[in-house]
């Protein structure tokens, strides 16, 4: 445990993403393979330990601890984790410290019944560094700024293996993963994933800056705002996944139970219907589809108000052949080829964007403005599918941003290494005019966009201008402003404003700007397409 506790304290400090390939894979040469497997799995969130709360936590430092003492602590240093491992008092003779795989193996067998004996009594056989590491590997909450696709390409570089190769494999093992580390190290055969409903990794797109591309060479196609989804029907299973490799399959399954052809696609996961800016048979906002995301129990009710569907970009696997080696254009003729054994009513074909040239075609991503699209994506016709971002093959063309000047209302401490900075913004735009009697309603979150800089200033803001305190929220005075981006909005009951904003960050402090004169709910709602 304490060499994982040095890896983790080692990662928080370090801001390098190839500093931090370096410490996983030095650490995963080093460690046992079941430690190394361990390490693996907390730091791409393949640990769950249910017995283990954040209140089970707070009850077992405030055992210990004057309860004032902790919250103002807590207060102070912004993570749990960080002020009950400072303030764990440690016992005269603790025993020898445990290791990884032993801490994880005592984790997996705490109930809620022993959780207090048991994990206090972990806690005092480790100093404040391993307190730390322990309190997040059981919370599943470690924010070091380590991706899974991080720690995979650790693992890959740390074995000098192909990372495809690692990314397919690791789908279809279970922590701690012994038969990948019997494979890198050549005690083993690779892992095979040929036959199981496994996820594999997706192809992904580079944003498009200021160049321009020939169409001659590219096929054009919507950007849909749902989420990416895999669908893999391999060994009699369907399984539905996201972009990260979760399965999903609970939270939709009408759509897992209508893929019965034996294979793997990639399309955009959407809602059907007309409600909250959708057309009528077509794809509704993102905020419908979000009804139905992290549901692992999905009502009847549920599934006809927001019946979802998938609109298919390309296809990885027919049956058991492996078309990824093949260029985009013949992907393309398999997949058409498909679309008439899939139920219509629940998978359909992302249609391709004919327009003349490259001019003709930004005239009309500039004029799409449904509200199920981000913009446009330009797929290189000769493409293999390949895992991750290959440069020059797929580009994503965004719409410009919508932008609103909003004035900060309420603010909030960050997580990770911005645990002492107010740094997660609530921001609110005026009912009527302020010399009408309007008053300032929440519209929108942010917690990204603005500099290390602004991030200063901006924590010093709230300190100085506090005007109250809810928990861990601060209320602020209302007058500074921010021009907010966000890449579109839509109608929500779930929020007082009936707006919620998509993909919001902070694009200036607009400290020049009166608060009187922030933009009116009434602005936002004009921005809802229709």
């Amino acid at each position: 445990m304490e060499d994982f506790a040095n890896l983790i304290d080692r990662l928080i400090y370090t801001r390098s993403r190839n500093g931090k390939l370096d410490l996983i894979a030095d650490y995963l040469r080093e460690a046992s393979d079941t430690d190394g497997g361990w390490a693996l799995a907390g730091l791409t969130g393949g640990l769950d330990f249910p017995a283990v709360k954040p209140a089970a936590i707070r009850t077992l430092i405030g055992q210990r601890v004057d309860p004032v003492l902790f919250a103002l602590s807590r207060d102070y240093v912004g993570d749990t984790a960080e002020t009950v491992s400072l303030l764990w008092p440690q016992p005269g003779a603790p025993a020898a410290p445990p290791g990884l795989s032993e801490t994880v193996v005592a984790l997996q067998a705490m109930t809620c019944g022993s959780v207090q004996t048991d994990l206090a009594a972990l806690l005092d056989r480790l100093d404040a560094k391993g307190r730390f590491a322990l309190l997040k590997l059981a919370t599943g909450a470690l924010r070091i700024g380590v991706s899974a696709r991080l720690a995979k390409t650790a693992f890959a570089q740390a074995f000098t293996l192909p990372l495809d190769d690692v990314e397919e494999a690791w789908h279809a093992l279970e922590p701690p993963y012994a038969e990948l580390f019997a494979w890198a190290r050549g005690q083993g055969p690779k892992p095979d994933a040929a036959h199981r409903p496994v996820f594999r990794a997706f192809m992904l797109a580079h944003p498009l800056g200021d160049e321009q591309v020939d169409l001659a060479d590219y096929a054009a196609e919507w950007k849909w705002d749902g989420i990416r989804v895999q669908l893999v029907r391999m060994g009699g299973q369907t399984r539905l996944y996201s972009r990260g490799g979760d399965d999903i399959t609970a939270s939709f399954p009408e759509v897992a139970a209508d893929f019965t052809r034996d294979g793997v696609l990639d399309g955009e996961l959407l809602v059907r219907g007309s409600h909250q800016g959708g057309e009528e048979g077509g794809a509704a906002s993102f905020n419908a589809l979000q009804q139905r995301l992290g549901r692992k129990q999905v009502s009847a009710r549920m599934l006809e108000d927001y019946p979802a569907f998938v609109r298919l970009y390309d296809v990885l696997f027919d049956g058991g052949e492996d078309l990824r080696p093949l260029p985009w254009h013949q992907r393309r003729q398999r997949l058409e080829a498909i679309m008439p054994h899939l139920p219509a009513s629940r998978f359909d074909l992302s249609l391709l964007i004919e327009a003349a040239d490259f001019t003709a075609l930004s005239l009309l991503r500039d004029g799409a403005r449904d509200a199920a699209i981000e913009g446009v994506m330009l797929k290189r016709r000769d493409s293999a599918y390949s895992a991750g971002r290959r440069v020059g093959l797929w580009y994503k063309w965004k719409r410009d941003a919508l932008t609103a000047d909003c004035v900060l209302m309420y603010a909030q401490r960050g997580s990770g290494k911005r645990s002492s900075f107010y740094s997660d913004y609530t921001f609110g735009c005026w009912t009527a005019p302020p010399e009408q009697g309007g008053e300032l309603v929440p519209v929108g979150k942010a917690y990204s966009g603005f500099t290390d800089e602004d991030l200063k200033w901006l924590d010093s803001f709230v300190r100085q201008h506090t005007t109250n305190r809810f928990g861990p929220v601060r209320e602020v005075e209302k007058s500074l402003v921010f021009e907010v981006a966000f890449d579109s909005i839509h109608e929500s009951n779930r929020h007082k404003s009936k707006l919620a904003m998509r993909f919001p960050r902070i694009a200036r402090i607009r400290r020049d700007k009166p608060a009187a004169e922030a933009d009116l709910v009434a602005t936002l709602q004009a921005m809802i397409p229709h």
